[in-house]
């Protein structure tokens, strides 16, 4: 049942349901934990799946974790970026692409539109644009040398709710297992190198 309630969740990772993701916030709803409509993105049509799927009448949304607002997507104002990384770092679907010290850029049509690339940065030079192609509403010190009208990403727009929250929880998945496999890689770098000290330090005691 978790699994069947998670594919029916927009995969935006973003929180607004007071869980650390959508898996997190199906386990919740299965349990009992949690209610049907505590997620923003998803909107009355996630709630209208969910009560359908577990046989329960719809309700709301509930305001009090967010309102539902149109599909936006995240808007790196380059000039602006100075490579801190701090965005890639926060995005859950690796949609960000840079490097330190480097420009950053959003792949538009990968964007889930969670927002938690907005907050770390520490110059704000993220925009969330709602809908792709519309008017940049900044000020006039800030739009030299940009579009006046962001173009829309390609493919961002097709395709079904569905097979977008199922590209979104793959390539959430994705990046759950590199960053499972950094760690276990940075936790053997360590072990090797406390092996390496503990052996320099018996070699001096020896020599001692």
């Amino acid at each position: 049942m978790i699994d069947q309630i998670n594919a029916l969740l927009p995969q935006t990772q973003c929180g607004q349901c007071g869980f650390q993701g959508c898996r997190p916030y199906a386990e919740a709803i299965a349990s009992g934990a949690a209610d049907i409509n505590q997620c923003p993105p998803g909107g009355d049509e996630g709630i209208l799946d969910l009560a359908n799927l577990l046989g329960v009448a719809p309700k709301p949304l509930n305001p009090k974790f967010g309102q539902h607002k149109p599909k936006s997507v995240a808007f790196i104002i380059e000039q602006d970026c100075i490579g801190c990384t701090k965005c890639i770092a926060a995005c859950p679907v690796d949609a960000i692409l840079g490097a330190a010290k480097f420009m950053h850029t959003v792949i538009a049509s990968e964007c889930t539109g969670c927002e938690l690339c907005v907050a770390p940065c520490p110059v704000d030079c993220i925009i969330m644009t709602n809908p792709p192609g519309a008017d940049l509403h900044l000020p006039e010190g800030r739009r030299a040398g940009l579009p006046d009208v962001i173009p829309a990403p390609p493919n961002n727009t097709g395709g079904s709710r569905a097979q977008k929250s199922a590209q979104a929880k793959k390539r959430y998945e994705a990046r759950c297992l590199r960053k499972e496999k950094e760690e276990a890689e940075k936790a053997e770098r360590a072990k090797k190198k406390k092996a390496a000290l503990l052996k320099l330090k018996s070699a001096s005691g020896g020599n001692a």
